[in-house]
């Protein structure tokens, strides 16, 4: 019965064309990620802004924290699929970073 379903396989598998074009719109998005960081750590070391802008930048740099992990996790996986290793090995490696990320932000929760 499983055979119907799995027969084939439903997407095509990327090019390195399109490979290449997914790394260069993961680093785009790091560049844009960073740009939104340089935007925000001012408001955190401003002594004049109002105590709800400054705990505003305090949420938005734990968001920022976040989606940088996640961008570099992803950075992973794209590199090593550039280089040509199988889908498989790249997500491994992803998660792999992304395990770490997270044992040092509960590392950093339990600290406090």
């Amino acid at each position: 019965m499983p055979q119907k379903y799995y027969s084939r396989i439903k997407t095509d598998p990327l090019t390195e064309d399109e490979i290449k074009v997914k790394y260069e719109e993961i680093k785009e998005e790091l560049k844009e990620v960073l740009e939104w960081k340089k935007e925000t750590e001012p408001n955190l070391e401003n002594t004049k802004i109002s105590p709800q802008k400054r705990a505003a930048a305090k949420r938005a740099m734990k968001k920022i924290q976040r989606r940088t992990d996640t961008v570099k996790g992803q950075i992973v996986y794209w590199k090593l699929r550039v280089a040509g290793e199988s889908h498989f090995k790249a997500s491994i490696e992803k998660n792999e970073y992304w395990a770490e990320c997270k044992e040092r932000d509960a590392k950093a929760k339990s600290s406090k």
